[in-house]
Order: C-alpha cells, then sequence, then structure tokens
C-alpha cells in the first residue's frame, strides 16, 4: 500500500544559548529534519550574574523569532509548537520577556518547567532510540536535565543549575572552580541517577563527541547513537577542559561562540562520570523538540519501529514498488531466522526487515553507479533507531542488493564496525534482496508464490504448483547461487 501522506510540524526552541526553528517532515514514525536554522543568542549569559535576561541576547532572541514566524507563515506546517527552557523558566524577567514575544511576534511561548523539560528529552531519546536504557542528561545554556529511563517509558527528573551559564561563564573559565560547584549540586541528586548507560542530549556534547572522533580516527561521523566508553570520554573531556579558548577555535567545525561553553561542559561530563559511576556514554542527536512530536503522535505509531518506519519512508519515495519491501520481508525472514543471530535483543530479524523496506532505493538512480550511491546514502541516513554497527550492516546489505562484485566505497568503515561474521550476513541478505527482486520481477505478488528456506547444509528454491517456470532461467540460478555461497550452502533449484 502507499506510504501514508506526510505532513509537517515546526518547533521554535528558545535555549538559554540558542533559539532555533526545525520543520520536520513526519512520514508515520519516521521523522525528517527538512529545514533547521540556529542563532547562538545567549539569552541566559547574564543569568548567573544577576538573574535576568541578557539584552542583547533578547534583542537577538527577538530577530530570530520574526524571522522565524516568516518562514512559518510561508511554510504553513500542520503544527507549531513554540517553547521555552531554563533562561525564560529562571530569570525574573522571564515573564515579561515572554509577554514581549508576543506582542512583537504573535507566537505564544510555552515554558517548560525543568521537569516537563527532563521529561521530553526523554521521550526525545526513546524516539530515536527506543530500547534505550539508563539515564537522560539534557545539557543546555543554563541547566542540565537528568531523568531516568523506566520499562514504561520516562521516569521523574530533576533540573540543576550545571550549565556554562549558571557555572560562571562570564568571569572566564577556571576548570578546578567549576568541578567543585559540580560536584557539590550533583551530590544530593547523585545516588538516585546512578547508572551504566549515561545518554548525552545537547549541543554542546554533540561537539565533543565529534571531536572525540576526529582524535580517535573513528571513520563514520554520525552523531545520533554514536558510543563512548567512560574511559575514552574522560579522556576527551579532559582534553577539552584543559586547551586554551583559542586552541579550541582552531579546531575544524568548531565556532567561537560553541568553543566558549565546550569546556564547561566536559567538566560537567567529567563530574557525571564520576558520580553517577558511569560506563558507557551514547549520544542522543533527538531531544526535546522531538519529544515534542513524539508525545503527539497516536499510541500506536509511537510503538512501530522507528529503523524498519524510517527505512519504508526513505524506500517507498524513492522507489517504484508498492508493497515490495513487505513481500520480501515475508519471503525473506522464515529462511534466515534459521541461521544463528548475530545480533542481541531480536535485532537481526528488524535489520532483515529494515533491508528489505530498501530494496527499492536504486531504482530511480543510474545502474552503473547505483550500488554506490544506495551505499552512501544507507550509512548516513538520518534514520534513528539504528546503532553505527546496524548502520554499517544495513549499507552493506543494500550494497550487495545491487552489486554481485562486493566493491564499496568504504570498505574500511565496515570492517571497522562489523565483524567478518556480520559482514558476511549482510552480503547474503543483500544477494538474498536481489534474488526476490529479479525473480519476480518487484512483484510481490508474484513473488509469494516461491518459497526460499534454508536448512543446516542447503538453500532450497522452489515454487507453488503452476509457477515453476517462475524458476527457470540462467539469472535466477545465478542470483540464487551466489546467496548459497557467501552462506556456504549447497543450491538446490527445484522446478518440478
Amino acid at each position: 500500500m502507499p506510504f501514508p501522506a506526510p505532513r509537517d510540524a515546526a518547533v521554535i526552541d528558545i535555549g538559554s544559548n540558542s533559539v532555533r526553528l526545525v520543520v520536520y517532515r513526519l512520514e508515520g514514525r519516521a521523522i525528517w529534519t527538512v529545514f533547521n536554522e540556529k542563532v547562538l543568542a545567549g539569552l541566559g549569559r547574564d543569568l548567573g550574574d544577576n538573574g535576568r535576561l541578557s539584552p542583547d541576547g533578547v534583542l537577538q532572541t527577538l530577530a530570530a523569532l520574526k524571522r522565524f514566524r516568516a518562514v512559518l507563515e510561508a511554510v504553513a506546517p500542520a503544527e507549531i509548537f513554540v517553547v521555552a527552557t531554563a533562561a525564560a523558566r529562571e530569570a525574573s524577567d522571564g515573564p515579561a520577556f515572554v509577554a514581549r514575544v508576543r506582542a512583537e511576534t504573535g507566537l505564544t511561548i510555552r515554558v517548560l518547567t525543568g521537569e516537563e523539560e527532563a521529561r521530553y528529552a526523554a521521550l526525545g531519546v526513546l524516539a530515536g532510540a527506543p530500547s534505550a536504557t539508563g539515564v537522560v542528561g539534557d545539557l543546555g545554556g543554563a541547566s542540565l536535565e537528568l531523568i531516568r529511563l523506566e520499562p514504561t517509558g520516562a521516569g521523574i527528573g530533576v533540573t540543576l543549575p550545571l550549565g556554562p551559564f549558571s557555572l560562571g561563564l562570564s568571569e572566564g573559565f577556571d576548570g578546578e572552580r567549576v568541578r567543585r560547584l559540580c560536584a557539590q549540586r550533583l551530590a544530593p541528586v547523585a545516588a538516585a541517577f546512578r547508572t551504566d548507560s549515561f545518554h548525552a542530549v545537547g549541543g554542546a556534547w554533540r561537539n565533543l563527541a565529534l571531536l572525540h572522533m576526529r582524535l580517535s580516527g573513528y571513520p563514520l561521523h554520525v552523531v545520533h547513537q554514536y558510543e563512548i566508553s567512560a574511559s575514552e570520554a574522560l579522556d576527551a573531556a579532559r582534553l577539552v577542559s584543559h586547551q586554551s579558548r583559542n586552541s579550541l577555535e582552531r579546531i575544524e567545525g568548531m565556532s567561537k561562540k560553541r568553543s566558549e561553553t565546550l569546556p564547561y561542559a566536559a567538566v560537567v561530563l567529567e563530574s557525571l562520570i564520576d558520580s553517577l559511576a558511569l560506563k558507557r556514554i551514547e549520544i542522543s542527536a533527538f531531544g526535546v523538540r522531538e519529544g515534542l512530536l513524539f508525545e503527539a503522535m497516536p499510541p500506536r505509531v509511537r510503538g512501530l519501529d522507528p529503523l524498519i518506519e524510517g527505512c519504508a519512508s526513505l524506500g517507498a519515495r524513492q522507489g517504484v514498488a508498492d508493497e515490495l519491501g513487505e513481500g520480501l520481508n515475508a519471503w525473506i525472514a522464515p529462511a534466515f531466522i534459521s541461521l544463528p543471530p548475530l545480533f542481541d535483543d531480536g535485532r537481526d530479524a528488524v535489520l532483515t526487515s529494515a533491508a528489505c523496506r530498501l530494496a527499492d532505493l536504486g531504482a530511480r538512480l543510474h545502474p552503473d553507479h547505483r550500488a554506490d550511491l544506495v551505499f552512501e546514502q544507507v550509512l548516513r541516513a538520518p534514520i534513528a533507531g539504528q546503532r553505527h554497527p546496524e548502520r554499517a550492516f544495513l549499507a552493506a546489505a543494500a550494497y550487495a542488493r545491487h552489486s554481485t562484485a562486493f566493491n564499496p566505497p568504504e570498505l574500511e568503515v565496515l570492517e571497522h564496525l562489523l565483524t567478518p561474521a556480520r559482514l558476511k550476513r549482510a552480503r547474503a541478505l543483500g544477494a538474498a534482496i536481489r534474488l526476490g527482486c529479479d525473480l519476480s520481477g518487484r512483484s510481490a505478488p508474484l513473488l509469494s508464490r516461491s518459497r526460499l528456506s534454508i536448512d543446516r547444509t542447503q538453500l532450497t528454491l522452489t515454487a507453488e504448483p503452476g509457477y515453476a517456470d517462475l524458476l527457470l532461467g540462467e539469472q535466477t540460478s545465478k542470483r540464487a547461487g551466489a546467496v548459497a555461497q557467501i552462506l556456504g550452502l549447497k543450491l538446490n533449484v527445484s522446478t518440478s
């Protein structure tokens, strides 16, 4: 069936350091960013000094909001969320600012409480990684929100004055003083939030992750669900906290304003690792904004898998054969489920389903370049719900779906992220998808008239009575033989 009609939603997020407009295209459970503009206005810059909003930050924020309103009048999204966080919440002149924004722009701001901000950050993490466990930390310009992820979803959260503006940014960075403040402010809540896994939300921590990628030579610069051990994160944080501002500004991609706040974010992370006894840090590109969208989805949609739905959305928009992905999964999954699992928690089945949804992704691309282009797109697609090894697995499968010879453009990325067994399985899955597409002429109803099965030593391809001719031909034998060869199985094509 055709994919549901998309709708647009917009979020204006007025934070202590930045004000941002993001327009999203929502296709069921799939969330796509189609417009993203940020202004580092520094609205809460003076909060730690006098408890008031920065006058210059107010002017910059108002200018940004007037521009955002003009954009939204043209885009006309179905839903608009306008929220403000710690600066507007904590400042003594916050209510006057909210009133001024409404008078000058017509925008009505919802000022989130600290507990609401924490909850929406957690919902955002769950929107991007439904199986996430542990604690979410959302670091903004003025505050840090902590919230534990419970089996039922977001638990109780707290807000702490641990953003750069609350740690004395205007006085200049003093690492030891900032460490003392962090330790003092974390101490009353540390026992309640101790955990192995920490999900880091916020621009400063995303920048810290990108810096770690560069320093460690990590080959895939995709921030979402990038995982770092606590020891590696501690090394990176300490390195940043000991750099001068000039040194940080010389780092490729580091803005002047971000280099000013990054050492504070690094020390906060150091303190969290120590106080909460963290073992793993996972970066989330999803946060409060995506949490607002996730909450607004119908419960049935929220329960869908974001990886499968994102791949289905991407494939449906660029493919030409409706229902092909579902048909391929119904045909391949029963065979591949007999193979030993290579991923935890039932992820093999999810990855098979997702890869099948991408089968038609290259339909509109030139056949000479199709495999390379599809590989690049799948490897870096902004689709949630996949760890980096799973990205590599799907990219390898997508390449193998279009090419018998396996020479992807970034083989070193695959070899870094995948074990040999996982890489071989991805190639076999891609070859099976290619077999199913070519066998049926990309017709799901016709494909359902045949059956693929795997036992201990043999891959068997059969057809229903009256459809034996479907299995004839050199190409069928060739495609089926490729799957069998990768898996180390004998091939049996039964046309009788």
